[in-house]
């Protein structure tokens, strides 16, 4: 089936419900507070001698499989079972990897576990695809969107984790003392900071915005909502780094990113910027509004994580050009 053809800039874009934004803003509360009390109980893992993530990494396989099965699904015109099978289990074996790499002691490493997982990842859609070929049944787009799926869902939601464990590896220990062995700040410093981001972008793009950032890709998205986004992405980094970081952890010898709080604040909201537009641009080419009905009116899981799968690494690599020696 033909997709739909995208509007012109000179097409109004929708209007927003009010229905729509409470459905949007009581699935936020919940997953907000769930997300809070997982972090709370991982704290509370770790500090009982569990490693640190044990609480988070099914919340991020599950997260992983359900992304990667939406993006299999969007980008495959001739998807099948088997195919979406391989990218879910790609992107699960990427996050499995990143549980137990990207801790941040080096810059690269011949043996970490990730860049292994995600060659297996990207073979695992080709390999179903030759031992069940047949010409013209488009097979290679079936295992370019598998082997993408699962990269670009799984590699991210790795570094997240590896923003969980980046202070919580026994070189980091030795340095600074069992007190200083582990902190909940990178991780939780990059969610606010991003989401904060996509929350202004959407209050002040619904109410005020005018001109279009991408007319003809995301029609609903203006320049007013992006630069108020990169103003709630600058203002939560310097709440959460200049303001709550010294009064939390006065005296446990934390560094803060490379570039501080502005080049923080800045990047992570350029990348969540990016981000949503990556997954509107895989969108609009297949003519579908939402990636998935999991999360009711926030739709899918990438719909939800779009912002955070290019924000992710970005993080990881400032914090960790911060703490190299």
């Amino acid at each position: 089936m033909t997709p739909p053809l995208p509007p012109s800039p000179e097409t109004p874009a929708a209007p927003r419900h009010r229905g729509g934004f409470a459905s949007r803003a009581t699935f936020g509360f919940l997953l907000g507070a769930t997300f809070a009390g997982l972090v709370w109980a991982d704290d509370v893992a770790f500090a009982a001698g569990m490693p640190a993530g044990c609480c988070l990494l099914p919340v991020a396989l599950l997260a992983a499989v359900l992304g990667a099965h939406e993006a299999g699904a969007i980008a495959a015109t001739h998807g099948r079972r088997e195919q979406f099978t391989t990218a879910m289990l790609g992107a699960a074996t990427i996050v499995v990897a990143g549980f137990f790499g990207l801790r941040g002691q080096a810059w690269a490493s011949a043996f970490d576990p990730v860049p292994i997982a995600v060659c297996i990842a990207i073979a695992l859609p080709f390999a179903v695809e030759i031992v069940g070929y047949r010409a013209g049944g488009g097979a290679l787009e079936r295992a370019a969107a598998g082997s993408l799926a699962a990269v670009c869902v799984g590699l991210p939601i790795a570094f997240m984790l590896g923003l969980r464990r980046l202070w919580c590896d026994e070189s980091w220990a030795e340095q600074r003392g069992p007190h200083h062995v582990c902190t909940l700040l990178p991780l939780v410093s990059f969610m606010i900071v991003v989401k904060a981001g996509d929350i202004v972008a959407y209050l002040v793009g619904s109410s005020i915005g005018r001109n279009r950032l991408a007319p003809v890709l995301s029609p609903g998205k203006t320049w007013e909502g992006a630069l108020a986004g990169l103003a709630g992405s600058l203002a939560a980094a310097w709440l959460v780094l200049d303001v709550v970081r010294p009064a939390w952890f006065p005296d446990r010898g934390l560094t803060s990113p490379w570039g501080g709080w502005p080049a923080y604040g800045l990047l992570l909201g350029l990348a969540g910027i990016v981000g949503d537009l990556c997954e509107s641009l895989v969108k609009r080419e297949r003519g579908v509004k939402d990636s998935g009905r999991w999360l009711g009116g926030l739709g899918g899981v990438l719909d939800l994580v779009d912002s955070l799968l290019l924000a992710a690494p970005v993080a990881w690599l400032l914090w960790v050009v911060a703490r190299s020696p």
